[in-house]
């Protein structure tokens, strides 16, 4: 469980000092030469700009739930690892939404269903870059065109993974064995949306960090989703679903 754990921890921090370092060269001016940012900024309806868009909102939730369990359990490891998440997703909410900032975008747009930019690239041969205001990755009913793996917003939920108001209530109402277990398996399920998304943008986004990020949270979080069905297996819980 230690040897998983390190291995997720390096992942991320290797990603994080290649947006780091890629982040700096774009606001130095950066040439986008595969080592920093492309020097055209992402369209407004990108993979790039969507997936920093939504990521965002994903990681707060995933901060959120990991501050609610730290005051509900006194389990050293289940702390330990909800501390480390909010860090690491708390870091790379910012990088993310630094990115939108560098490139001259918003954070929120109005008219920007979720997970919309998960089908772009599919219909535009792959061409981030463009301003694709027709919205052209989505169906007749609103959905994203790209595979999500399987992964679909809950009833109530607002992406995949995410918890419903319901569920945070519930976890923030719970203490002890109960709240580690409710965590570790909405968190398993959070996880598992944002696997899906992730590999979107590694396979979608043209900026060089954000792909090198994504792929990082990819392999980061995977490697949790095996450290925390190890922990749901000590307290005689298993993943839900």
């Amino acid at each position: 469980m230690t040897r998983t754990y390190w291995a997720a921890g390096t992942a991320v921090l290797l990603a994080l000092l290649f947006a780091v370092a890629a982040t700096v060269a774009s606001a130095s001016g950066g040439d986008g030469d595969g080592s920093g940012t492309s020097s055209r900024a992402p369209g407004l309806y990108s993979p790039d700009a969507g997936f920093a868009r939504d990521m965002a909102v994903h990681h707060q939730q995933a901060v959120e739930m990991s501050f609610i369990v730290r005051d509900r359990t006194k389990d050293e490891p289940v702390r330990s690892l909800a501390y480390d998440i909010a860090n690491t997703q708390a870091n790379q909410r910012g990088m993310l939404l630094g990115w939108l900032d560098l490139w001259g975008l918003p954070k929120v747009v109005a008219d920007e269903p979720p997970m919309s930019w998960m089908g772009t690239a599919d219909q535009h041969g792959g061409h981030a870059g463009h301003d694709m205001s027709g919205h052209a990755g989505q169906d007749a009913g609103g959905h994203a065109g790209h595979d999500m793996g399987g992964a679909t917003a809950k009833p109530g939920a607002l992406m995949p993974g995410m918890a419903t108001k319901e569920e945070l209530a519930q976890l923030g109402a719970t203490e002890g064995r109960d709240a580690e277990v409710l965590y570790l398996q909405l968190m398993t399920d959070h996880h598992k949306g944002g696997v899906a998304m992730a590999r979107g943008c590694a396979a979608q986004c043209e900026t060089p960090a954000e792909r090198a990020l994504a792929q990082g949270m990819v392999e980061a979080q995977q490697s949790e989703l095996t450290l925390m069905a190890d922990m749901l297996k000590q307290r005689g819980a298993a993943p839900r679903g």
